[in-house]
């Protein structure tokens, strides 16, 4: 898929502790049309996002400042919000429960973001 995926009339929650990366992974979905929730920096404040405006799809970042956590994405789970993890972590850090969701390993290209989050979307 090219770099030029259309995410029009799609809602992407971004979350991303790290400024630069959370403000050029959200300028890259605008720029593909995307509506963009956040960037959160934590799961705390991600969940809250999720409960006001739920999205078409979420980029979770496993480690937020505190280690790997997976609390935000058992609820996106739960909630059939479909996600993709970006991490500098290897695949084995990911429990079984999520084997089946993407995983982009960090440093990502950004059209790589955008063509996996179309993939979720359409």
């Amino acid at each position: 898929m090219s770099d030029r995926s259309d995410l029009s009339g799609h809602r992407v929650l971004v979350v991303e502790d790290e400024y630069y990366i959370a403000t050029d992974t959200a300028r890259a979905l605008r720029d593909a049309g995307a509506e963009v929730v956040g960037p959160c920096p934590s799961e705390i404040i991600a969940g809250e996002a999720v409960a006001r405006q739920r999205p078409d799809a979420v980029i979770v970042d496993i480690n937020l400042g505190e280690g790997p956590s997976f609390m935000l994405a058992e609820s996106l789970m739960a909630r059939g919000i479909p996600f993709l993890f970006v991490t500098g972590y290897d695949e084995e850090i990911i429990p079984e429960e999520f084997g089946g969701v993407a995983r982009l390993q960090k440093p990502v290209e950004l059209h790589q973001m955008i063509a996996a989050v179309s993939k979720l979307v359409n």
